[in-house]
């Protein structure tokens, strides 16, 4: 998966979604081979020839302004974290860099322990949970050793081992999407980066779920997300995980998961922080 491609389906995707009299056009009477708008229908709404926007579709116009992707983002009714995901995608065609290989920050880790009462995980750009506290591993995957050496990839433990995941999130699906949301906002913003394509590419061939939610291109800033998490030892839990970026933007975040106080699943998480405790 590399950044012209990902443009191009990316656009293609938001097309498919909208049908001509959604913009006041005649679908006309000849049939459509494909759903959705056609290339020679958005470009003029657009301001640009078919041409252009064939090329750009393509990854084939490296220098396209701001002003004809905000315009292509109109005829496509893009919200505002598609734009901003469509402007990322745009300037990685542009300028493909190889990606520093992906290191935790000491003082990254150490902000992960320092969480005594709520799981907090430290995340890379790939995924890799690069740090845990004790309750976030007891949280996500306690089938998993604690040892500060083996720690899993999230999306790889999502769609690689659905056992589990399926049985800790009620609403799988949701979260499947948020994880392909995910790889797809580090794509838009480390093109270079052959190990995040490599882990596209791996996910692709073994997973069929994977497969078909990529290919409908979900966006999310995934910056805020309330989730249920059904436990094996405690139960159900609604837990908000707040996902804070590093200032440097290395494409590593901490995310610590919190509970409403006094709420049954407050209770809950305490009661797993005192199992965990044991363990």
């Amino acid at each position: 998966m590399y950044p012209a491609s990902a443009l191009g389906e990316f656009l293609r995707s938001r097309r498919a979604r909208l049908r001509p009299e959604d913009l006041g056009l005649s679908s006309g009477v000849r049939h459509r081979r494909v759903a959705g708008l056609r290339r020679e229908e958005v470009a003029p709404l657009a301001g640009v020839s078919v041409g252009y926007y064939t090329r750009m579709e393509q990854g084939q116009s490296p220098n396209v302004s701001d002003e004809v992707l905000d315009a292509v983002a109109r005829v496509l009714r893009l919200d505002d974290d598609e734009v901003a995901h469509l402007h990322r995608l745009a300037r990685a065609v542009r300028a493909r860099r190889r990606a520093r290989p992906e290191r935790l920050r000491p003082g990254i880790g150490v902000m992960v322990a320092s969480f005594a009462e709520a799981p907090a995980i430290a995340v890379g750009r790939r995924g890799d949970i690069l740090a845990w506290n004790r309750l976030g591993h007891a949280l996500l995957a306690p089938h998993w050793p604690f040892d500060g050496v083996r720690r899993p990839n999230f999306v790889r433990l999502d769609f690689l081992e659905p056992g589990f995941s399926r049985a800790l999130y009620p609403d799988w699906e949701r979260k499947a999407r948020d994880d392909i949301a995910y790889l797809a906002g580090s794509l838009s913003r480390f093109p270079g980066d052959e190990g995040l394509s490599a882990l596209i590419d791996e996910l692709s061939a073994l997973s069929p779920e994977f497969r078909t939610l990529w290919a409908e291109h979900p966006v999310s800033n995934c910056a805020s997300i309330t989730r249920d998490y059904r436990h094996p030892d405690v139960g159900l839990l609604t837990l908000t995980a707040e996902f804070l970026r590093t200032p440097d933007d290395e494409g590593q975040g901490v995310t610590v998961f919190q509970a409403e106080t006094g709420s049954p699943s407050h209770d809950r998480l305490r009661r797993l922080a005192g199992l965990s405790a044991v363990t």
